[in-house]
């Protein structure tokens, strides 16, 4: 199933499941609360499925992770961040469609 692609990282692992990860990493930052968040996951989940092997996608709650968050300037939600080699590569804001997520994807591959 594709929701075993995904992994759920907070303020205390956000350095060894993210930065330190040994391939490109993409983090949905999302909250329980947040419509589009929720419109967007099953499409964060499917993709981490198709790319399990080349991307690690992690999930951060805003709302149990603030400082992380914070960290890397989230002010709106959905954001999509992708690292590559512990350092943010590009980022993406808002509700969009598979393919324009999947060439942000790309970007790292």
């Amino acid at each position: 199933m594709a929701e075993e692609a995904v992994v759920h990282v907070g303020d205390g692992n956000f350095g060894a499941e993210v930065l330190k990860a040994n391939k490109p990493v993409l983090v949905d930052f999302w909250a329980p609360w947040c419509g589009p968040c929720k419109a967007i996951g099953p499409t964060v989940e499917a993709l981490a499925g198709q790319y399990r092997d080349q991307l690690k996608v992690a999930k951060v709650n805003i709302d149990d992770n603030a400082k992380t968050a914070q960290d890397y300037g989230v002010m709106s939600i959905p954001t999509l961040i992708l690292f590559k080699e512990g350092k943010v590569l590009d980022t993406l804001v808002g509700l969009v469609p598979k393919e324009r997520l999947e060439a942000f994807i790309q970007k790292a591959l």
